[in-house]
């Protein structure tokens, strides 16, 4: 103990003489509203591609489908959301209706639908059943609607506008709430056409006030700029969207993928990803699911980087969840609990070089103590802060888990992290980030330790954590 306290870079004040009220830290820049914090708590949900496309073996139908095509032959959405609970996700988000313009559930405004389908005499609704399935696994339910319709005859109207606001108005007022409307701003290159964003987002909230809105620029969330499920290693939740929209209009995928440090919106990023190589079902990829690795590394680079994980998993043709993309679900999860499984942090002490007073509302055991509104902060003078955590014993460390308090912003861009290296009696710097966010988790290469030093840089702000867990 007097050889770690020796080398540390701060000095500890384990007593507070003053003891009065002290305020907690104003926000900095935007912040989260309730609902997209409860959004980005829920961190990992199922993206569903299913309609025409699943039979026809396409990725953009061209909408001249024939509505009989859409014939799954035991559909089972209960299925679906079992298969998500049991892997760990918090919701559903559904394709309800695709470039091709079908509906998959019965709209008026529309004659590409699930009601011109033979399948269930054309009295199926997807979207009912598995709103209701999604309720009775306590899964919350999303919809993608996209603007583009390759069927509808008064596409590329200023008309068209008011009958696609009418299907949303339809999907949002018929299923109970929706958690998250998905939109991208596909638009045929065969035709220019200005969609009515206001018009839309301003029905979605209408009816839906507590949904998260994705696009390219949110305002709930944004797309983090690839398919592949990686936030860039920088990753802020704030953007300047002014004079932006979605699809072509959108800011350049680097911007999106890292956000802006000094960004005017709190718009956090969501990263989608397929298990499969496409996002509708094929048969020729039923063998051909990212492996166990690959999704522990897009976890790491998604909710790991201040993202959250929307991994697709396309229903086969009988309308369920293919038996081995479900088993990899699970050994996924598996992997993750692994993982996860044993945090040694809990137990450990923890000191700070700087504490805002009094020390026991904002103590460092704060970071440890497992609840999400309490947090250690500095004085608001002090932006750059040491936090070193020491284990009951030496163990092989591999990785650091943090968490800054959003609700009063997001304010740390500088991370280094150095273990004390048993084996040669040395510190050694093991890790460094820029940003942290909702979540950061930095990986390294395995070292024996019994202490942890974590530099923090806030400026010009204090840093503000409400959790660290190593594993």
């Amino acid at each position: 103990m007097i050889r770690i306290l020796s080398v540390l870079c701060f000095s500890v004040t384990l007593f507070c003489a003053a003891c009065g009220q002290v305020a907690i830290p104003e926000p900095y820049g935007p912040v989260p509203s309730r609902q997209q914090l409860e959004w980005q708590k829920m961190e990992y949900y199922m993206f569903v591609h299913f309609g025409p496309n699943t039979f026809t073996g396409v990725e953009w139908g061209d909408g001249s489908e024939n509505p009989d095509s859409f014939n799954p032959s035991s559909l089972d959405c209960r299925q679906w959301a079992s298969t998500a609970k049991a892997a760990g996700m918090k919701g559903i988000i559904i394709t309800a209706k695709h470039h091709d313009g079908f509906c998959l559930w019965p709209s008026l405004t529309s004659t590409h639908t699930v009601k011109e389908s033979s399948w269930r005499g054309g009295k199926g609704d997807v979207l009912k059943e598995l709103s209701q399935a999604c309720r009775e696994y306590g899964l919350k339910f999303g919809v993608y609607l996209s603007p583009w319709d390759r069927n509808h005859p008064a596409y590329g109207t200023p008309e068209y506008n008011k009958i696609f606001a009418q299907a949303l108005t339809e999907v949002h007022t018929a299923y109970g709430p929706v958690f998250e409307q998905w939109f991208d701003g596909a638009c045929g290159e065969e035709m220019e056409f200005a969609y009515d964003w206001e018009l839309f987002i301003r029905t979605v909230y209408s009816h839906q006030p507590n949904a998260i809105l994705f696009s390219d620029v949110g305002p709930g969330c944004r797309w983090i700029g690839n398919e592949q499920g990686v936030a860039g290693e920088t990753n802020w939740s704030r953007l300047t969207t002014d004079g932006f929209t979605p699809g072509k209009g959108a800011p350049a995928t680097e911007i999106l993928n890292t956000g802006q440090a000094g960004g005017k919106y709190w718009i956090p990023g969501e990263a989608d990803v397929s298990i499969r190589p496409g996002w509708f079902y094929s048969p020729d990829t039923d063998s051909k699911q990212k492996t166990v690795e690959s999704l522990m590394d897009i976890y790491y680079t998604s909710v790991g980087r201040n993202a959250s994980l929307l991994l697709n998993v396309p229903p086969d043709r009988q309308g369920r969840i293919h038996r081995t993309d479900s088993l990899r679900l699970m050994e996924f999860g598996q992997a993750r609990e692994k993982a996860f499984s044993r945090n040694l942090a809990r137990g450990a002490r923890i000191y700070a070089s700087a504490v805002r007073n009094p020390l026991r509302m904002f103590a460092p055991k704060r970071m440890l103590d497992g609840k999400y509104d309490t947090y250690w902060t500095t004085d608001d003078s002090v932006s750059s802060a040491c936090v070193i955590v020491i284990l009951k014993h030496p163990e092989q460390v591999e990785m650091l888990l943090i968490q800054e308090y959003i609700p009063l912003g997001q304010r740390i861009n500088g991370v280094t992290v150095e273990c004390y290296d048993t084996r040669v009696g040395a510190w050694v710097q093991t890790a460094e980030a820029t940003t942290v966010g909702y979540k950061r988790i930095l990986r390294f290469p395995a070292i024996l330790t019994d202490s942890i030093r974590i530099h923090l840089n806030a400026r010009p702000v204090c840093p503000v954590i409400n959790t660290i867990e190593i594993y």
